[in-house]
């Protein structure tokens, strides 16, 4: 029921995916009435979904505080609640963000003290780079940095079939004097403690489209300044190439027969508008609220790839790991002090 669109947009694009993945099945969650009259459009869908009604819906305004206390029984809620009873796989949402990251963390917690991060599919010139955070979390300390370096290689390898992704911490400089407190922290450890990860440095904002990479980390603040920049410089180089293609009968002509290699530049120009919450014991995923049909069919089927993975006990298990590091790292200065 969320979004820009509603069902109207996000039923069809489970349609979508209901074509290209013929075992999977869907719940549907909100009014009953609208959800039914968009299901019966869609032919793939036909003894694959099941509608459970409700007219509760958390609007896309609403803060997530207000969004938690009136939460119980919205179709938000209630599409969670399956995923902590075990009833789905995943909940795939394309609606308030800020509710969806409170509701699901209500529910499903969190693995240890994890604040889950939104993590996104950079295009770039060797395929995608995984970035996160990009808006959960606007404050990261040198811990919770390392948290998503575990989290995201275990993300790039189970959506994307890497063996072994690289890591990079985003930073103003490569060199290792630069940066605030945290970011070197966070460098320092990743340098020094054995946590099996196949960590690459310090990377900068021009080596999100380099493929530098495989997954970049930052903190929720730089990640979604980062994001909506690249999002609207795409929707900027878009509009001035439509201007400039029909600005004669020639150049309309000439974008006719370009039609196809533009729709490709368009596609690949803007980040993957689907974004997995991490973190969580459950698989949820956000979807853009300006989400077309096509891209709410990619959240779906993002969703089923990382059912399918062990992405979730691997992060488990680092994260023992981690925990142990670091542990042993904060008393390696205590036990200097004592032998001395």
């Amino acid at each position: 029921m969320g979004g820009d669109h509603g069902p109207s947009i996000l039923v069809p694009g489970v349609a979508r995916a209901a074509e290209t993945t013929p075992d999977l099945r869907f719940l549907l969650h909100g009014d009953q009435t609208e959800l039914e009259a968009a299901a019966a459009k869609c032919k793939p869908l036909q003894g694959r979904c099941e509608i459970r009604h409700t007219e509760r819906v958390i609007g896309m305004d609403e803060k997530a505080a207000q969004a938690m206390r009136r939460g119980k029984g919205t179709s938000m809620w209630n599409a969670i609640e399956t995923v902590k009873s075990g009833e789905a796989a995943a909940a795939v949402s394309a609606g308030n963000t800020g509710a969806l990251m409170a509701i699901s963390k209500l529910q499903l917690r969190t693995v240890g003290e994890v604040r889950p991060p939104l993590v996104v599919d950079w295009p770039g010139e060797a395929g995608v780079t995984t970035v996160l955070d990009v808006g959960a979390n606007v404050d990261c300390d040198a811990k919770r940095l390392l948290e998503y370096a575990i989290m995201g290689e275990a993300y790039h390898r189970a959506v994307h079939g890497v063996a072994r992704p690289t890591i990079g911490i985003l930073n103003v400089g490569a060199e290792d004097q630069k940066g605030h407190e945290d970011v070197r922290e966070a460098h320092r450890l990743l340098r020094e403690n054995d946590l099996g990860l196949d960590y690459r440095g310090f990377v900068e904002g021009s080596d999100f489209t380099k493929g530098v990479v495989n997954v970049i980390v930052t903190d929720g603040f730089t990640g979604n300044v980062a994001l909506k920049t690249a999002e609207g410089t795409a929707r900027f180089i878009l509009a001035e190439l439509r201007a400039a293609l029909t600005s004669s009968l020639m150049s309309k002509a000439g974008a006719l027969l370009a039609s196809g290699p533009l729709k490709t530049l368009r596609d690949k120009l803007s980040p993957d508008p689907a974004a997995p919450l991490l973190g969580l014991n459950g698989l949820v995923v956000k979807s853009h609220g300006s989400a077309t049909s096509k891209d709410f069919a990619g959240a779906v089927r993002l969703a089923a790839n990382l059912a399918r993975s062990d992405f979730a006990a691997e992060i488990d298990r680092n994260m023992k790991r981690l925990t142990a590091a670091v542990a042993a790292d904060e008393a390696a200065p205590a036990a200097e002090g004592v032998s001395e």
